[in-house]
């Protein structure tokens, strides 16, 4: 990881990783397409807020983290 680690890093590691979720059907999951997915997890697009959202609701976590 970098340091600090892109937050597509850290979604990555944290969370698709251990839960052994592949890129496509995570992207699936949030209503995005795998482009946008993938973007996010390879440090090329920030996390809006409106991702945030979706990814806390996903994941069980706060927008914040």
């Amino acid at each position: 990881m970098h340091n600090p680690p892109h937050p597509g890093e850290v979604l990555k590691d944290l969370c698709l990783d251990p839960l052994g979720v592949s890129v496509t059907r995570a992207a699936k999951a949030l209503g995005i397409s795998r482009k946008t997915l993938s973007a996010i997890i390879n440090g090329r697009a920030g996390i809006s807020p409106e991702m945030a959202v979706r990814l806390s609701l996903a994941f069980g976590t706060s927008a914040e983290s």
